[in-house]
């Protein structure tokens, strides 16, 4: 109750200093629930969430996928933290704000619902995940299964590991987007051999927005003493679960997309029994210590983007993950059943809860998803992303879409003129 009146507050002084007097919030202790009830309308709560960011009033953003923006509060925060630093920047960064860390990565671990303890705090889900690729004790031999379906800064890393040190990459081919569950394990766990001493997984695809089976595949890996790392880039803050509930031993995960976080953010999480086998990224006085401090040698960081992290979680925690998932699954399915007699239209993205939420995808028959990206853009001023990808059987699955993220400040209003678009550009 009392972080709902907080938030309508905030919220009221961010709008132009509008007054709302005490005795209002003491008549409507819950104000959103009080609106939703008297409207019948649920739309009424996320008008107040959308409010909450500096949306655009004229680009509909959909591409949330790629990087969203963060709440006022957040930047406010962001702002007021870079003026603290630029007053005395050695003394506020290195004394005051680097101590500060430690409260924010309590708050972070019970989101993911482990121990502050495994937790570290890093630029995005890209150093994170490549923290444990390039940490690993791997050899010459060893073998790794990973995916057609992996995000291209993974896919590289693992390339890399593999021509550096000798390492076997297999790659799982699962077929996509699917709701047999079996099928999609067994294309990993088929490739499973002696020699298979770790198996990487999406959590979900960002090519598509897929949920992937990931407990199912884990459980069969750890029967054969393999161990799991998961990119959590697309599910962390948004799927309604927790870090222990995937079952993997390494994971890691980008803050700027669905936690709404200031740009340049991410977690890394390690089993805490497995920490001192991983070496850091960047150099350490204790590399193989058990501290998961080791892996935040970073140097010079942005202390600001960090602590303005706090008032990006205060929201997300306000919403709450579960209702943000039923939310964004229902935007998600909203513009796809609204689109679906278009002629030629296909989508790539299963519309069920269970295999996907935020993103959708669809293509035009003999359009290039590039080129319709743009003219939704240049025409209509509505921003996805088109996504082209020529196909390398066994190594990269292609694509030819266009992939539309809204979030939980997009409103109804904005899908529909997404719609309207896509159907005049269909026509033409």
């Amino acid at each position: 109750m009392s972080d709902r009146r907080g938030f309508i507050q905030q919220m009221a002084a961010l709008m132009g200093g509008m007054a709302l007097h005490e005795h209002v919030f003491g008549a409507y202790p819950d104000l959103s629930t009080a609106i939703v009830a008297r409207e019948g309308d649920e739309e009424a709560f996320w008008r107040q969430v959308r409010a909450a960011f500096a949306s655009s009033p004229t680009i509909v953003n959909l591409n949330n996928g790629g990087v969203s923006p963060s709440p006022r509060a957040a930047l406010e925060a962001l702002d007021h933290y870079n003026r603290m630093c630029n007053e005395a920047p050695s003394y506020y960064m290195w004394r005051i704000l680097d101590q500060d860390r430690e409260p924010l990565r309590m708050n972070l671990a019970r989101l993911a619902g482990v121990s502050p303890e495994e937790i570290a705090l890093v630029r995005n889900a890209t150093e994170a995940l490549n923290t444990v690729i390039f940490g690993l004790p791997l050899k010459a031999g060893d073998e790794v299964v990973v995916s057609t379906y992996d995000y291209p800064n993974m896919a590289n890393a693992w390339r890399q590991r593999a021509m550096r040190d000798g390492i076997t990459l297999v790659h799982a081919d699962p077929k996509l987007p699917s709701a047999d569950e079996a099928a999609i394990a067994d294309a990993f766990i088929s490739n499973f051999t002696p020699r298979t001493k770790l198996v990487h997984l999406t959590h979900v695809v960002n090519w598509n927005g897929q949920i992937m089976p990931v407990r199912r595949i884990a459980d069969e890996a750890h029967k054969r003493g393999i161990e799991v790392l998961v990119d959590g880039a697309h599910s962390f803050a948004l799927l309604d679960h927790t870090i222990a509930d995937l079952g993997c031993d390494y994971w890691g995960t980008s803050l700027h997309k669905w936690l709404c976080a200031p740009f340049g953010n991410g977690l890394l999480w390690i089993s805490r029994e497995k920490i001192g086998k991983v070496w850091p990224l960047l150099s350490n006085d204790k590399p193989t210590g058990e501290d998961i401090r080791k892996f935040e040698t970073l140097g010079t960081r942005s202390f600001p983007v960090e602590m303005a992290t706090g008032y990006s979680l205060e929201l997300h925690e306000l919403i709450g993950t579960a209702r943000k998932q039923q939310r964004l699954h229902f935007l998600k399915t909203y513009w796809m059943e609204r689109l679906q007699d278009v002629p030629g239209i296909a989508f790539h993205t299963l519309p069920e809860p269970r295999y996907s939420c935020a993103i959708g995808t669809f293509s035009l028959q003999g359009r290039r998803a590039n080129l319709l990206s743009e003219e939704l853009f240049n025409k209509w001023k509505v921003h996805t992303v088109g996504i082209e990808r020529e196909a390398r059987p066994g190594l990269e699955a292609g694509f030819n879409h266009v992939r539309v993220t809204p979030n939980v400040y997009t409103t109804l209003d904005e899908l529909d003129r997404f719609v309207e678009a896509v159907r005049a550009v269909a026509k033409g």
